[in-house]
């Protein structure tokens, strides 16, 4: 009898195969990793030709900590039972001889996470024996059109899945720096971080077969690892640090990748990582969703504000000698801020806000009591529909408040100074599809400032979030101070050069007189008083850093071209790790008592890195990097380190301490570099030093694969 009992022999995930048709072989092809919603096949070994009428074979597939069927976390089901729909399935098999090829489908709406599969062979009187065929990873499928991730675009799918490396947009509105940044989603073991991240959820801790069930929605997912990249509740990846003492971990802007971080955090055994700011908690949660198959991309905002109270203004303060002022408010305007944007279906929303949504894991505030922000679809951000879930209103007030400036006089606003409804939410941008240039997408978030729909939507999400009565006073304060005084002169700060750190700021002053109500004609006298000031990335300032004050008589109809000097000596220590310096006027009308204000945000330029490749880079071949840096600046960089990265051209990477570069010389480093992965790859370099921390370089190689022997 017992040589008639169908036994397994031997079991061929054939992975390699499987990964290729799912697009995970960039993880590699050892393990077997699917995408829900599509089939992969498999190869059984029995003891004899099997019969699958009479041999009841069943194949179970489980995941999670306490595997139900009625959770989503478990399927049992038949060679032969022929399912119809979105169900696991064996969809077609065939016996050749004692082997058995089986095609299997999981469906679209499969819980996502590492599955066991076994077979069960029912044998007589009932009892049945259970084989392990082993274990699989299953993700989200953009590729599948059932899935709620479905991005029906193949060079977006390379963009925003499978391209792992990328930019973020930094700086300020005027002078927008591009930093190359590693993702590293298909290096070894990131995929086992991720769901490491998931595992330690407070959700996951709380129930963690509850949680495990709802894998299977992207929205729920999403909100956790939004959650988890910030460690304000949880043992998150990231803990942020905005002051300027990061001597017990590593500056946020010392970071050129993901991979590092989350490696760390993992070896720490889930210690949060030091430090991080936006573009690193953005980034790495990049890297997060795009190896769990969610297109995800990394936008960055200009002049981005940040409304705790909901009321759509950010009060700034200045005083008589045009320093900024610091306020005990939470609200400020930030010079930019970094947030993420995942593809999806909103199935909990009504039609028509499906496709990229707002995720930010910046610990900013609260939502449903955890340090989270989103998903808020953008198209409900540009239509105003600010009661659509999550977190939509305080994302609105991101891209669309109004920033009112104050004249401030012993602790109490006298003047307001300006009221602008165009200065927040500026120059939205991303990196553009399969180019390193960038793309702005502002009109995807609001419709043209000043335009009658811009203005239409901005008052009905005032009425949502402020209610009937109090956004029709803030609109007639809008008006009132919209047409708030017409000015006689009008004053604008231009640069006489360009702005480099090390060397003296030569700014100008050109004033103009215009007629005006009070003052039509004669002559009027201007005191101007000037003030500058580091300018921190979260909108608040440092003590004044130069000052100087000049009084100018302005004939109607003329002009004035008055040169400004602000010496290297006056902002030498004064910067943060930045380098953004804001130089605010005020100037007096002596005539009126009225004042004005004048502004001029610089940005100082670190020196130029030149980075060389040979010729042509193929897998397994050395790879020739040269590696070029001129001190352009009066003074010499101490301390000065290197670090390499580049997923598929370096494992990991590489450190080296550089010492000194004095004054005008020149370091020129060479290294050979052999890549492991074929395909477009990009090398990050940073140079860092006490004197500027962050000089940074990239170059893309396009890596042949390796020629046949």
């Amino acid at each position: 009898l017992d040589q008639w009992t169908l036994e397994l022999r031997s079991v061929d995930l054939q992975s390699a195969g499987n990964n290729k048709g799912h697009h995970t072989q960039e993880m590699g092809v050892e393990q077997l990793i699917l995408r829900r919603g599509q089939l992969f096949s498999l190869q059984l070994s029995f003891n004899r030709p099997c019969q699958p009428h009479s041999d009841h074979i069943t194949f179970v597939a489980e995941t999670g900590p306490e595997p139900s069927e009625l959770l989503g976390t478990r399927a049992k089901f038949l060679l032969t039972q022929a399912g119809l729909g979105d169900i696991w399935k064996v969809s077609d098999f065939t016996v050749d001889s004692t082997f058995l090829q089986v095609s299997l489908f999981t469906p679209a709406s499969a819980v996502i996470g590492h599955y066991t599969l076994k077979l069960e062979i029912a044998q007589s009187q009932g009892r049945s024996v259970t084989y392990p065929l082993g274990t699989f990873t299953l993700l989200f499928n953009p590729w599948s059109t059932e899935d709620d991730v479905y991005l029906p675009s193949e060079a977006l799918l390379q963009e925003y899945v499978m391209r792992d490396y990328g930019f973020v947009y930094k700086g300020h509105e005027g002078f927008i720096t591009s930093w190359p940044w590693n993702y590293g989603q298909f290096e070894k073991d990131i995929l086992d971080i991720c769901f490491e991240i998931l595992n330690k959820s407070l959700y996951f801790l709380r129930n963690p077969a509850k949680d495990c069930s709802q894998r299977n929605d992207v929205v729920y997912v999403c909100r956790v690892v939004s959650a988890m990249i910030n460690s304000n509740d949880d043992s998150g990846v990231l803990q942020g640090n905005w002051g300027e003492d990061y001597s017990r971990g590593i500056s946020p802007l010392q970071w050129n990748g993901s991979v590092a971080i989350l490696r760390q955090w993992s070896a720490q055994g889930g210690q949060p990582v030091k430090y991080g700011q936006c573009w690193v908690f953005a980034s790495v949660m990049c890297t997060v969703m795009r190896c769990l198959g969610v297109p995800t991309r990394v936008v960055s905002n200009f002049h981005s504000a940040h409304n705790t109270d909901g009321n759509l203004t950010i009060d700034t303060y200045y005083d008589r000698n045009a320093e900024m002022l610091p306020t005990q408010k939470r609200d400020k305007v930030w010079n930019f801020h970094v947030w993420n944007e995942c593809w999806m279906i909103r199935k909990d929303l009504p039609p028509g806000y499906n496709g990229w949504q707002v995720l930010d894991p910046t610990p900013q505030q609260t939502s449903s009591g955890l340090f989270c922000c989103g998903p808020a679809s953008v198209k409900a951000i540009r239509e105003g529909d600010v009661h659509l879930a999550y977190d939509t209103p305080f994302v609105f007030a991101e891209v669309n408040a109004d920033e009112v400036i104050w004249l401030s006089e012993d602790g109490e606003a006298r003047e307001i100074l300006a009221h602008n409804t165009r200065s927040i939410g500026k120059e939205i941008s991303t990196k553009m599809v399969g180019s390193d240039q960038r793309q702005d997408i502002t009109r995807s978030y609001k419709y043209p400032e000043g335009s009658p729909e811009e203005r239409s939507v901005f008052m009905k999400a005032s009425r949502k979030m402020l209610g009937q009565e109090r956004a029709s006073s803030f609109l007639l304060d809008l008006l009132g101070s919209a047409a708030f005084k017409a000015q006689p002169a009008q004053l604008q700060l231009y640069l006489a050069r360009a702005p480099v750190w090390g060397q003296d700021l030569l700014l100008t002053l050109h004033v103009r007189r215009v007629r005006d109500s009070a003052h039509p004609w004669g002559t009027i006298r201007l005191e101007v008083r000037f003030c500058a000031q580091a300018l921190l990335h979260r909108g608040s300032t440092r003590e004044p850093l130069w000052k100087q004050a000049v009084h100018l008589d302005l004939d109607f109809g003329k002009e004035i071209h008055w040169p400004l000097l602000l010496p290297y000596t006056n902002y030498r220590n004064k910067l943060t790790d930045e380098k953004l310096i804001r130089v605010s006027g005020i100037a007096k009308v002596e005539e009126t008592g009225w004042s004005m204000l004048v502004l001029k945000d610089l940005s100082l330029e670190p020196p130029y890195l030149s980075i060389e490749v040979s010729k042509r880079a193929e897998v397994g071949k050395a790879l020739k990097v040269h590696i070029a840096l001129t001190n352009t600046l009066a003074v010499a960089l101490s301390t000065c380190t290197m670090v390499l990265e580049g997923s598929g051209l370096i494992n990991g990477q590489i450190t080296e301490d550089l010492g000194t570069l004095k004054s005008g010389d020149t370091l020129q480093i060479q290294l050979d570099l052999y890549p492991s992965k074929a395909g477009p790859r990009q090398l990050q370099v940073l140079i860092s030093s006490n004197e500027v921390k962050e000089i940074k370089g990239y170059r893309d190689i396009f890596v042949a694969a390796a020629a046949a022997p």
